[in-house]
């Protein structure tokens, strides 16, 4: 099942949205996230979250949605929503609104991001301007030649990353916060290759439909 969550942070772009929209077969409203869906006359499957955005008591609640309150301050909305589309046995997940606004709450999604990576086959976060992934082990794409690919490692330091089809490439090599990342590199080739061997590492690639892979 493939599954979009909608999160309160900067909201995408009406085309890009419906889009989105038209790829999944569910769609969760993260709480504040529910009022870009309504702005964008997208109805939600699901509704969640600690609903200090979203008021069911005086918002009204779209029809045929399904309402989950959760009051645990241990976990965003996000985290909430994650848990939901891994009980639906969603296989990939794209979340929106999940960057802008708030530096702190950007970090946190990409948190959870690393935490749910190995829920679900894919998970994707998007905004206009950029597609980020959690990368599995291996990973290839297509993508077209002079196009910015950045990596970045999530986890503070990833080892024992090789690169095919990109201008800098890396030969078994790591990447640590704070002394040599890989942000701003350029694929070379139409086909890239990607792999590590420990680790949470992102690939950053500008905003495109349809995604590359």
């Amino acid at each position: 099942m493939k599954i979009l969550i909608c999160c309160n942070g900067e909201p995408p772009s009406l085309p890009l949205l419906h889009r989105l929209e038209s790829w999944s077969e569910k769609v969760i409203g993260a709480d504040g996230g529910v009022f870009t869906l309504r702005d964008a006359q997208i109805a939600p499957d699901y509704i969640i979250g600690d609903m200090d955005s979203f008021n069911p008591l005086q918002d009204v609640v779209d029809a045929g949605a399904t309402l989950l309150r959760m009051g645990d301050q241990e976990t965003n909305d996000l985290e909430k929503a994650l848990s939901l589309s891994k009980n639906l046995q969603a296989t990939e997940v794209i979340v929106v609104g999940g960057t802008g606004y708030r530096l702190d709450h950007t970090l946190k999604n990409l948190s959870c991001m690393q935490r749910f990576n190995n829920a679900f086959e894919r998970i994707v976060l998007i905004d206009d301007h950029c597609i980020t992934i959690v990368l599995p082990r291996e990973f290839r794409f297509s993508i077209a030649a002079g196009t910015i690919v950045s990596l970045f490692p999530l986890s503070g330091r990833v080892d024992g990353i090789t690169t095919r089809g990109l201008k800098y490439e890396l030969s078994n090599e790591p990447l640590e916060n704070g002394l040599r990342d890989g942000s701003s590199n350029e694929a070379v080739e139409t086909e890239v290759h990607i792999t590590h061997e420990n680790g949470s590492l992102l690939l950053m690639l500008p905003s495109q439909w349809p995604l590359p892979f």
